[in-house]
């Protein structure tokens, strides 16, 4: 197995100029991305969210585009739609943003459940069916979708079966005293962003996530996922645990977080570091502890749950 362990490393360093002090964020990013998931971050406006997109797009050399969700927003500004064409005498079909390699999906809450819908078959199938006709989206393809936790007015929450489509939920928070004061005297960097030299290719993508499925899950850890899901099924804190594509999720993001740390084998803390990022928004938790936080009730369940040796 091809380790790119260095040349991953290097693209969290590039990116984290541009975004100071979110190592962290970059890399979880990255898991979502090489994992073949899509990432929902929920955070405040400026915070740097559009610059990670833009900056993983260039990076990799992949195509980006962008949806900016609204009220008015309708499926087919996702998809693209078929416009007849005077000239061939017939209809020939326009794609829409939701064909690049990255797209950023900004305040997917602001657009209506019939438009969200639309984005379900291409996170789930990585395909779109518009008036009968089934296409392919391209490969790799990488979802980020952002949300304003403060913002109330005007949003459609996200139902249970859009949020358990999204491998990981993140946020970026605020950055350090240290970092903003080198962000206000270094200026916006945004064109700098885009003269980014791609460090890896879309074929070296496609062949990390291939090797990534071949990294080893022992039947041991995979007890382990499945004791972690049966506690969300069974505890009395939820009302709908982790959902088969929920285990699936930690197993694939514990895969590459082995691979990005250079192993061919999963350990539990591959598991353990990405819990509060994998689970929390899978589950529901009983109306008697909705005044609890997710990722501490999960953090306590893990916790509670034997490692295997």
């Amino acid at each position: 197995m091809e380790i790119k362990n260095r040349e991953i490393k290097e693209i969290i360093h590039i990116l984290s100029e541009f975004l100071q002090g979110k190592e962290n964020a970059i890399k979880l990013s990255l898991i979502a991305f090489f994992s073949k998931g899509h990432l929902l971050i929920e955070d405040l406006p400026g915070l740097g969210k559009t610059t990670l997109a833009i900056g993983i797009a260039n990076i990799f050399g992949l195509n980006f585009g962008r949806i900016q969700s609204t009220s008015d927003l309708l499926p087919t500004d996702i998809t693209g739609l078929s416009i007849y064409n005077k000239a061939l005498g017939k209809f020939e079909f326009h794609p829409g943003p939701i064909f690049n390699n990255v797209v950023l999906v900004d305040e997917i809450n602001r657009a209506t459940p019939k438009t969200q819908s639309a984005l379900l078959e291409a996170m789930g199938e990585k395909q779109v069916t518009i008036e009968g006709e089934t296409y392919k989206l391209p490969k790799p393809f990488f979802i980020i979708a952002t949300q304003n936790p403060v913002e109330q007015f005007g949003t459609f929450p996200l139902p249970e079966s859009q949020m358990d489509r999204f491998i990981m939920k993140i946020s970026l928070g605020y950055p350090s005293r240290e970092a903003e004061r080198e962000i206000l005297k270094g200026g916006s960097r945004r064109e700098d962003l885009y003269k980014i030299k791609p460090i890896l290719k879309k074929e070296d993508v496609l062949t990390i996530q291939q090797e990534i499925e071949k990294v080893y899950i022992s039947d041991k850890i995979i007890d382990y996922i499945l004791d972690i899901a049966e506690f969300t099924r069974k505890e009395k804190f939820f009302s709908a645990g982790l959902s088969i594509r929920g285990t699936l999720a930690i197993a694939k993001t514990a895969k590459t977080n082995a691979y990005i740390n250079a192993r061919d084998y999963v350990i539990p803390e591959d598991i353990q570091e990405l819990a509060e990022y994998t689970i929390p928004h899978r589950i529901i938790l009983k109306e008697e502890y909705e005044n609890l936080e997710p990722q501490e009730v999960i953090k306590s369940l893990i916790e509670s749950i034997p490692v295997p040796v």
